[in-house]
């Protein structure tokens, strides 16, 4: 990090010198800060003579300095007799003596310059550099209307807050330069043919865009015509045209002093064209057109993406096409399909039409049997165009449901309107293929088993559902209570009347248990690694999109462990795709959309690496801004309680629940900071007689103890893996 002339103007604002005494000290600074420092960046300055500082110093500042061989004033510290020991060696004023002779003919005062050449000092000047903004954790300590001190809710009392001192708000007031980059870097932006990127607001007219002059200019235009004009850059590729130019008044222009770094920006294999422009970008030098990027060895391409076929810089794919066909010796046609599907969505194929049309027939050979077979017609005949088609149609809809289309992938041929489905009314139709009169009997038969909690959170829920007021609720329970018999019972009441709920959870075992489930990261294209700004990758007028706009309810279990920027990313989606419905959606949460979380806070939080305590509570759906909009809702019985018959049995599974319902309210044990120490009840702790391992065995699997009952009980079961290197093997 360097700093400037200027910077040093603004670090050096209130002076300490040691002429502060002198009443001549102001005119002196303002001599200098108008004539500017001796012989380094000024040389009009007064005491400058062929390039160096003469004798002819200003005679103001004759009476306070001597001057050395080389001209430049001879400096110490006063004598004020001021004196300090230190090691028995009696130090005064004029011992400090390390300064910089510029900074000293700026500002005549003395300024300290120490340089630091410690390899830990280094160390810790990144360190600190890079570790972000500082960051304050507070706490809001209040006692409760019983006077127990210890009734603490971290949960409400946590704030995770960023620390700006004084001299940082004072500094950013100003608008001064936080930092400095030498070299600078120059991020170059390009883009495909007659298609250039414009930044406009929403309600901005278009004539008005239209008429900037921005938005004919780009770094990339003028790229191409700086090549015409200028023979310098003719041997750069486009990167390296900003170490001889500088971009300035919205064209190129050879740069006269310094240097820069060029940067492309980031473009992801899956983005087409506009990818293999790049990485023609990389080689091709002083190119002035689009055509002229394109050709290879004096050949004119097409495309890009042949363009770098030519050069090299494409795989043949034929290790695809390989693997294809030695897969169809012994997998399925279906299983072919989606190991296309799988190459095409991970972006690995360099040229999918050629995949295509090599292993076309593979990828078809079950098309004439299902078509048979559906048309009740067994003599039935297709040509090569029909059963092309068909398989593309099949192709499709599994690249639907990884949100991708034959649409995004150049060279495949997109399947005939009379052969293919509308994809819009596929999701939809999905959703709607339940038996409804099944269902019809079934919520009467859940409805019936309700207890008075579950009934009066099943007719709120549905009075937000019926009135298409929306809203945002929160179940609260631990396991056992009966959460998902509940999502079953409103499934079951809103799709029996043909309407439509998605049911999501959080992780994938907790969504098999939902009927129609999936995770939410799958339905709702939440970003792996969302931040405060993430979004859905849901486009509007997509069928994904229409499908939520039909959705009476969205369920989303086990939410307490998902980091609440993936729930405000839904929020954000969610907003935008409903303003075709509800006019004022992006006021409101979901987009009105009625939307219920539930889980238990007491088991699973979300994961933050290497997080703290208030990291994580921090990560918590009910720090989000949403929360001061849901409506919280509890369920408390336990419903494994009803199904017991024995009066005993019941009453200690009670007492068990209680106590590890206490556990996670930090009720149990002593005072309790986070970490407390739990007796746990005797009658659950096992005897030890003898050897600790035997009882533990024993107790868990007693027909192992017995030679004769156990080869009986083993006798129908394999030993999978019989130790656990085996199984990370």
């Amino acid at each position: 990090m360097e700093f400037g002339v200027e910077q040093i103007d603004k670090l050096i604002s209130a002076e300490i010198p040691s002429f502060e005494n002198d009443p001549h000290y102001y005119a002196y600074v303002e001599e200098f800060m108008v004539h500017g420092p001796c012989g380094i960046s000024y040389p009009s300055s007064p005491c400058m003579s062929n390039g160096r500082c003469s004798k002819h110093f200003p005679k103001r500042f004759l009476d306070v300095t001597t001057f050395d061989e080389e001209g430049y004033p001879a400096y110490r510290r006063r004598d004020n007799g001021r004196v300090i020991m230190k090691n028995g060696i009696p130090l005064d004023n004029r011992y400090v003596v390390p300064h910089n002779r510029y900074l000293l003919m700026k500002y005549g005062c003395h300024i300290n310059v120490e340089w630091c050449n410690q390899s830990r000092s280094i160390k810790y000047l990144f360190k600190y550099v890079n570790k972000g903004q500082d960051r304050i954790t507070t706490t809001f300590m209040e006692s409760g209307m019983d006077g127990n001190e210890n009734n603490i809710d971290e949960v409400k009392l946590y704030y995770d807050c960023r620390y700006i001192s004084s001299c940082e708000a004072i500094w950013r007031i100003f608008g001064f330069d936080i930092q400095f980059k030498d070299p600078s870097v120059e991020r170059l932006g390009f883009h495909f043919e007659n298609e250039q990127s414009v930044v406009f607001s929403e309600f901005e007219p278009l004539d008005i865009m239209l008429d900037r002059k921005t938005a004919h200019q780009s770094k990339f235009l003028g790229w191409m015509d700086a090549n015409k004009k200028y023979l310098q850059g003719r041997d750069l590729i486009y990167s390296e045209f900003p170490t001889k130019f500088v971009w300035k008044e919205g064209c190129w222009q050879l740069r006269k002093k310094k240097f820069a770094i060029g940067r492309l920006f980031h473009i992801a294999p899956g983005s087409g064209e506009l990818y293999y422009l790049r990485c023609m970008l990389n080689i091709v030098r002083g190119a002035t057109s689009y055509e002229e990027i394109r050709t290879v060895n004096g050949i004119q391409h097409a495309t890009f993406r042949d363009a770098c076929f030519a050069l090299g810089l494409l795989d043949d794919d034929k290790e695809y096409i390989d693997g294809i066909i030695e897969a169809s010796f012994w997998a399925s046609t279906d299983c072919l399909r989606k190991l296309f599907v799988t190459l095409l969505s991970s972006e690995s194929i360099s040229r999918p039409n050629f995949v295509w049309d090599s292993c076309w027939k593979f990828l078809s050979e079950d098309v004439l049997y299902k078509q048979r077979r559906l048309s009740n017609n067994p003599d039935l005949m297709l040509d090569d165009d029909q059963i092309k088609n068909f398989a593309l149609v099949e192709i499709d809809k599994l690249l639907v449901n990884v949100g991708r289309s034959l649409r995004n992938f150049d060279g495949i041929p997109y399947p005939s309107s009379e052969y293919f489905q509308c994809s819009f009314d596929r999701m939809i139709n999905e959703e709607l293929s339940y038996d409804r009169v099944a269902l019809s009997k079934d919520i009467m038969n859940f409805t019936s088993k309700f207890t008075d909690e579950q009934r009066h959170v099943f007719d709120i829920i549905m009075l937000s559902v019926n009135s298409s007021i929306g809203g945002m609720f929160f179940v609260y329970g631990y396991g056992g209570t009966g959460k998902t018999f509940l999502w079953k019972s409103l499934s079951a009441a809103i799709r029996s009347k043909g309407e439509i709920v998605l049911n999501v959870a959080s992780s994938g075992i907790a969504s098999l248990l939902l009927p129609g489930g999936r995770t939410a990261h799958s339905r709702f294209k939440i970003p792996i690694n969302p931040n405060e700004d993430s979004t859905c990758n849901i486009n509007q007028g997509s069928e994904l999109a229409l499908l939520i706009q039909r959705a009476k309810l969205i369920i989303w279990d086990e939410a307490p462990m998902t980091h609440k920027y993936c729930i405000e990313a839904l929020d954000k989606s969610l907003r935008d795709i409903m303003r075709n419905v509800t006019e004022s959606s992006m006021e409101l949460p979901f987009g009105g959309k009625t939307v219920v979380f539930c889980g238990d806070f007491r088991q699973i939080l979300p994961v933050v690496p290497k997080g703290s305590r208030q990291d994580i509570v921090n990560a918590t759906i009910n720090s989000s801004y949403l929360w001061k909009s849901c409506k919280v809702l509890r369920l408390t019985k336990n419903m494994r309680l009803f199904g017991i018959a024995s009066a005993e049995e019941a009453s200690k599974l009670k007492e068990f629940s209680k106590w590890i319902a206490s556990i996670g309210d930090g009720v149990v044990g002593d005072s309790n900071d986070g970490y407390a120490n739990i007796n746990i009840p005797s009658d659950l702790l096992l005897k030890v007689d003898g050897d600790p391992l035997r009882t533990i065995v024993s107790s868990t699997y007693p027909n192992y103890m017995n030679h004769g009952e156990l080869s009986s009980h083993l006798h129908d079961r394999a030993i999978l893996a019989p130790t656990l290197d085996m199984v990370d093997l």
